[in-house]
This record gives structure tokens, sequence and C-alpha cells, in this order.
């Protein structure tokens, strides 16, 4: 049994995190800022991890075997919590996301084609820059990636406690829980016979079930290894193969109009695939994308 703290855990994948650990009889405390209750028997303190002084005073005397982190998304975040929980936990989990390796907002060396491995991004490394406007919601939207980076190379530096970063695939599953609308986006066009946008030449990316980043989370809450990690499905899909398997369970033939720039959420042009061969070697069972992928678009068709 391990004393698990959640930041955030309040919608999606989170709150199945949540679950999961609780019903493993792990002893869960979740802080969030009061919008969503966790279920019963999990602790809840209401605090904005934004605010330094709030959150350390909702902690009290409290210390937890690991925090997962599933809200930070700048360094001034990142650098609030590593205050904050420096002393009360050994082992700090952060949700990070398939965009630190966007060759699109970093200048990354990668062979075409090549599924990324960890190493490429490594935040040890990594300029931080907490002047930055990063409380600005417009500039946070904007530099996402960014902000992720930098908030991976706080906790790298902090030294207070054993850091890993689970780089996130695109999550898709969960019906109208996927509250992101990527998948939602191609199963309307095709159904009502609307346009998707794609490039002329367009190309791969790696995707994971909303179940298994949940899962992914859970292991890695309870593990010993650090660093970051890729949490990734095998098979990476382009837009056009994608596209197949909502047209096999659909019925209907998706219509396609080629563009130069900005294209729907799965056309990519750039390489835009993670290697999970880390997670495999620390022995992470990994699925295959073929295998998840039409039920999530039969769940959609149900709503």
């Amino acid at each position: 049994m391990h004393k698990v703290c959640v930041i955030g855990g309040s919608r999606y994948f989170g709150t199945l995190l949540v679950e999961r650990l609780h019903v493993e009889g792990h002893q869960v405390t979740v802080i969030n800022r009061g919008s969503t209750t966790p279920p019963a028997g999990v602790e809840h303190l209401v605090a904005d991890r934004n605010d330094e002084a709030a959150l350390t005073a909702a902690l009290g005397d409290r210390a937890f075997d690991v925090v997962v982190d599933q809200v930070c998304y700048t360094p001034v975040q990142a650098a609030i919590a590593a205050r904050a929980f420096t002393g009360r936990t050994r082992r700090y989990v952060m949700t990070s996301t398939i965009e630190v390796y966007d060759p699109a907002t970093a200048a990354l060396t990668v062979s075409p084609g090549t599924p990324v491995p960890e190493d490429v991004v490594d935040p040890s490394t990594w300029l931080v820059a907490l002047d930055l406007p990063w409380h600005d919601d417009s500039y946070l939207e904007a530099h996402y990636a960014e902000g992720k980076r930098q908030a991976e190379a706080v906790f790298t530096r902090t030294g207070g406690f054993d850091f890993v970063s689970v780089r996130s695939a695109h999550v898709l599953g969960g019906g109208a829980k996927e509250f992101t609308g990527r998948l939602s986006h191609y199963v309307e066009r095709v159904l009502r016979g609307g346009e998707i946008l794609v490039h002329a030449t367009a190309f791969p990316t790696v995707f994971v079930h909303w179940e298994e980043l949940a899962d992914v989370l859970r292991w890695t809450a309870t593990g010993d290894f650090t660093g970051p990690v890729n949490a990734c499905s095998d098979g990476p899909l382009d837009v056009h193969e994608l596209l197949a398997v909502v047209a096999a369970q659909t019925g209907r033939e998706p219509v396609r109009r080629t563009v130069p720039a900005e294209a729907s959420p799965f056309s990519f042009d750039r390489h835009y695939a993670m290697s999970n061969a880390r997670a495999k070697s620390l022995g992470l069972f990994v699925s295959h994308t073929r295998d998840w992928l039409p039920g999530a678009v039969t769940e959609l068709l149900g709503n």
C-alpha cells in the first residue's frame, strides 16, 4: 500500500487513475480546486496549485510515498510544487506529452521516420525561463510544448525526490469523456459527409487508450525507475489510416480535401511518433492501436 497524492485527477484518465489506485488499496489524496469531488474513501484537499501558500496550508503535515501531478503545464507551477513537496514525498510523477518532441516547436535531431526515444529531449539540459508570461492563458496555449519541457526541467533539477515524466501519446477513447473532441471531429464529419482537411503528405503519429494511460500512470507511481518514459501503443497511424478505421466502423467513406497548411487534428506535415522501447524494457504491457481504436470509434457512435 502506498500513500499517493494526485494533483488534478478530476477528469478523463485522471479520474480513472484515482479510482484504480483506490480500488487497489492505496491511500489516495486528491488536490484540486474543488469543482469535482473524488470517490468515497479518497481524501480531498481543496487548493489552487498556483497559490503556493494555499497549497502548503492545505497539505498541512501530510507526507506521501508518491505524487502524481496531472495538471502541471509551466515551469512556474513546477517550481511551486517542487518547493511544496520537497521533504513530503520520495517520488514525483508528472504527466507530460508527446508534444515535447514536436519539431515545430523545438530543434530536435531525429532521423526522419524513426520513432523518437526519450533522450532526444533531455530535461536536465533544457533552458528554464520563469519570467515568461506563463500566467497568460493565450501565451500558455501557444507555448504548451515548451511549458511542459521546462516543467520537466525544473523537476529534474530539484533533487528533493525521484522524478519521472510520463510523456503521453495522443489519448483517445472513453466516448464523451474524451474532452478534446479530436476523434469525434473525424467521426462526425464522416457521418455527415463533411470535408476532412489533410496534408498532401501526412506523417504518422502515435496514440494511447485512455484506460491504458491510467494504468501506465498507476504502474509508474508504484515503480522505482526515474527519468522520462514514453506512453504509447504500438502501431503508429497517419490520418488516412485513422480514417480507414472510422470508415469501417461507420460504413461511410470520408471526404478528404488536401490543404497546404493547418489541417485536421491528426494530420501532420512532420514526423511525430514516439518509441515505447523503454517502457517495454521496464516491463510495461503495451497494446496495439488497431486493437482498441475501432471500439473507441464505436463508443462515439453510441453517444
